[in-house]
């Protein structure tokens, strides 16, 4: 997918930027919509924090952000609408040699990620995985080195689970990670991870799914149970919404017990659009396709469907541009 340069908005068809995570369901939104529609779209996977960063310099028509803008994000962008557009998650790929499941709790998490955790034999993971033979093996953990939405979403969780990580760490779309290596958009991340035995990263589901190489962790919920970042876990997580606030802003990682078998790093992602954009008769098109027809798309990359209260809101912001 080709990046966006910063040469200004399109004057014919569509241009936006941001996250990766959305990349996989955006290809197959824009193919479909241009067909439908034969408005050409083309869109720049650089990670959520330049999408953002693209839209309120208005070099692009829509910015796309798996992180709620911030009060001052929102500011800078001057009237700009976030819309909830997709839903998936941020799943645990690692790389330890003849395993390919395994448990870790939020808690183990940041440990790893605060560097105090340093073997995947130390007893905290062999706990939770009392039938896996764990080798003596470094853990190597891997982050995004650029803004990233799944930055946004793991510290967001992280933060919820423990304490220390929110009062030391915090949760952003760029944050300052303890321990660990670098690794540039979800590509990167997931061939970081490939070729280093013992690692670990956040990558975005459906980037788990195309790799088939890595191992796939199973996360700790509200309700005390392990779930994989698979479809009915995700939808899970979401069912948990009921209403949304003006800004339309929801976080869903680590929902209530009552959500039992949800997979408590899953995420909505966001459209970030100007009102009266000059381009506005046919952004309005392309984000109604997107969270209509186009939720067809996402099954196979991991997407669930918009909840239907979601998706209602989503369809008023579109309106009101």
């Amino acid at each position: 997918m080709a990046a966006v340069s910063t040469a200004g908005a399109s004057a014919a068809g569509l241009t936006g930027a941001g996250s990766t995570l959305v990349a996989p369901l955006m290809a197959n939104w824009i193919s479909g919509f241009e067909i439908k529609e034969g408005i050409p779209v083309k869109y720049g996977a650089v990670g959520s924090g330049t999408g953002i960063a693209q839209i309120t310099a208005r070099t692009v028509d829509f910015g796309a952000s798996d992180a709620p803008l911030t009060p001052e994000q929102a500011a800078a962008c001057n009237g700009c609408v976030q819309i909830p557009w997709a839903l998936s998650a941020t799943g645990l790929g690692f790389n330890i040699p003849g395993i390919r499941k395994i448990n870790l709790t939020g808690k183990i998490l940041a440990g790893i990620y605060f560097g105090k955790i340093t073997n995947w034999n130390d007893p905290k993971i062999k706990a939770v995985n009392p039938k896996a033979k764990l080798p003596n093996l470094t853990i190597t953990p891997v982050f995004r080195s650029d803004g990233s939405g799944d930055t946004y979403a793991f510290t967001n969780y992280l933060s919820k689970i423990s304490p220390a990580w929110k009062s030391e760490v915090g949760y952003a779309t760029t944050v300052g990670f303890k321990a660990g290596v670098g690794a540039k958009g979800n590509a990167g991340i997931t061939s970081t991870v490939a070729k280093t035995q013992g690692a670990i990263g956040y990558i975005s589901a459906s980037y788990l799914i195309a790799a088939g190489s890595l191992g796939v962790a199973a996360v700790e919920n509200s309700a005390g149970k392990f779930e994989f970042p698979n479809l009915k876990n995700i939808e899970s997580a979401a069912s948990t919404v009921k209403s949304l606030p003006a800004s339309n802003a929801i976080s869903i990682t680590n929902p209530p017990k009552k959500a039992s078998i949800a997979y408590p790093i899953s995420t909505f992602t966001y459209a970030i659009v100007p009102h009266n954009a000059p381009q506005k008769g046919f952004l309005q098109q392309f984000l109604t396709f997107d969270v209509t027809k186009g939720q067809a798309y996402g099954a196979a990359l991991d997407f669930a469907p918009l909840p239907k209260v979601v998706l209602n809101a989503a369809k008023a912001a579109i309106a009101s541009l």
